[in-house]
């Protein structure tokens, strides 16, 4: 069954999106390195997520 969608809501536009709270995206992260098969999945869930750790 294909997921339902509506005309008003495009998630596209990244002037909705808000940052998540710290505490949340390291639990979020937490969550994709223990479910992740290898390193390149886990960066790639993290930027599909919006939780990629900074680069120092």
């Amino acid at each position: 069954m294909p997921a339902k969608t509506s005309d008003k809501t495009d998630i596209s536009d990244e002037e909705d999106l808000e940052p998540v709270a710290d505490e949340t995206a390291t639990s979020a992260r937490r969550v994709v390195a223990a479910y992740a098969v290898d390193a390149d999945e886990c960066r790639m869930l993290f930027s599909m997520l919006g939780i990629a750790p900074d680069e120092a």
